[in-house]
């Protein structure tokens, strides 16, 4: 079978994947690969900004790495806390300066940052609530212009192999079609896993392909129990896909309300209230629904003046408008769901793995600089920084001119069709939210892990034809074993 041949391959078009390819030697031919079209990423739906210390004289970068330790509950990677703090700045001018990201502006022009839980600083760069939109939409463009840049839209990833240096990669289109290349490097940037949950803010691409497929490879997986609950999602339990009230909303002063509209964040936390860290604030949303046995919670900016919250939050006024509440005037339902991940392929300071040739940037990738829990808008600054360390050590490597195309022997991807594909996912999704919510369920962890085994060995051993759904099906069942077995194996650490 022959394999088209290309110098790099990206898997993923998210900041980190498009960065990555900006900073790519021009020289370089390479081939993306986005799941949907490029638009259609996680990225694109970070609301909140891009945490970088901008403002000198107010801000350190002690300070940002303090408070990034703080939240990640001291199991970060100092050394790569260190790199992403140290080197963010100048990606975020890059931005701006190259790239024309039109981050919001105080009336002198200089950049208007915000406050995020966590930060004891006011230092995140955004563009009002749609900043992670901004960000893509304005690399898109550029990304596009480049000669040396091949674009495959609604393409899915099924297998990916390596050998004698090169790795060989099957992927099947929206036409139906396998289509079959090769790559010297492959860096994957496929984001997070968010559909491995019932309820997620993550867009419907978020099944860890990227994760699974490096898994088969034998690149460590680290952490993937690193799961982080965002505590205000908007309450619409009849949307699997949850609509985010941004962490910035706190940062400008929202209360959150419990079901008698009381305010009960400084009971648990008398010094951080409401901007204490993300997984802190769901943790006291579930000790509060003990308490009241209510699940019923709120978040209200209705106080602040009613121009500054259409101007500063527009998209979520007018989403949370469409589903009949107006937070100018009233306060608005939240629960906690999964939002972000922060194990996942482990990564060096370059973004390199254990499997020579293979990198990992973005959600999907573990550089350890979260920790146990990502503080708020830190996620965009690892996209840009170590998607760009990525293309650099890349560009120091010397590629020696080969073929353009390749031989290998990779098996036919026939077989029986998947017929069960939707209720598979419903299954695995069940589980999860049983066993892993905020808290560990160790009687449904045990339970869940033999079921999610047998899930997975079936998907693996049972003869399917390897397509869009099988990939994605089989994704989640990997995913879901890593992290129920990480949290059986860690149970008495609790």
């Amino acid at each position: 079978m022959k394999f088209k041949r290309f110098d790099v391959l990206i898997v993923g078009t998210g900041i980190s994947g498009i960065y990555a390819a900006l900073n790519l030697d021009t020289k370089l031919k390479v081939l993306m690969l986005s799941k949907k079209e490029l638009s259609l990423c996680n990225s694109a739906l970070a609301q909140g900004g891009v945490a970088a210390v901008m403002d000198s004289k107010n801000d350190d970068f002690e300070l940002h790495i303090k408070d990034t330790l703080i939240a990640g509950q001291y199991k970060n990677n100092l050394d790569n806390v260190k790199i992403l703090v140290e080197q963010g700045p100048r990606d975020v001018e890059r931005l701006v300066e190259k790239y024309g990201v039109d981050f919001d502006r105080n009336d002198d022009g200089s950049l208007a940052l915000t406050l995020e839980g966590g930060h004891s600083r006011r230092r995140i760069a955004h563009h009002k609530d749609t900043t992670g939109k901004e960000i893509e939409t304005c690399l898109i463009a550029q990304v596009e212009k480049l000669k040396n840049v091949t674009v495959i839209n609604h393409s899915v990833l099924c297998r990916l192999e390596k050998d004698n240096g090169l790795f060989f990669a099957d992927v099947f289109t929206e036409n139906g079609s396998h289509e079959y290349y090769c790559a010297n490097f492959v860096i994957m940037a496929t984001g997070g896993i968010g559909r491995v949950y019932k309820y997620t803010t993550n867009s419907e691409i978020a099944t860890g392909d990227g994760i699974a497929l490096a898994h088969d490879l034998g690149a460590e997986i680290k952490n993937l129990s690193y799961v982080q609950f965002h505590p205000t999602a908007f309450a619409d339990k009849k949307n699997n896909e949850c609509f985010l009230v941004s962490e910035a909303v706190r940062g400008e002063g929202a209360y959150l309300l419990n079901c008698n509209k009381e305010r009960f964040m400084p009971a648990y936390e008398p010094e951080r209230k409401e901007l204490a860290p993300r997984d802190v604030v769901s943790k006291c949303i579930m000790e509060e629904q003990k308490k009241t046995g209510s699940d019923e919670f709120w978040l209200d900016i209705s106080y602040k003046d009613a121009d500054f919250i259409k101007n500063r939050f527009p998209m979520i006024y007018e989403n949370v408008l469409e589903k009949g509440y107006d937070m100018t005037k009233e306060p608005i339902p939240i629960y906690p769901c999964q939002h972000y991940l922060m194990g996942g392929i482990n990564v060096d300071g370059k973004g390199a793995t254990n499997v020579q040739g293979l990198y990992s940037a973005g959600e999907c990738s573990h550089t350890g600089v979260h920790g146990k829990n990502r503080l708020a808008s830190n996620s965009l600054l690892e996209a840009l920084v170590f998607s760009r360390l990525i293309a650099e050590d890349i560009n120091s490597k010397d590629i020696s001119q080969k073929q353009p195309e390749a031989e290998y022997p990779m098996s036919e991807p026939k077989g029986k069709p998947l017929a069960n594909k939707a209720e598979i996912q419903d299954e695995i999704r069940s589980i999860m939210q049983k066993a892993y919510f905020v808290y560990p369920d160790y009687d449904e962890t045990e339970k869940g892990l033999k079921r999610i085994k047998e899930i997975k060995d079936d998907l693996e051993n049972g003869g399917y034809e390897i397509n869009a759904d099988h990939t994605e099906t089989r994704s989640l069942a990997v995913v879901a074993f890593i992290i129920l077995s990480e949290i059986w194996e860690r149970r008495n650490e609790e």
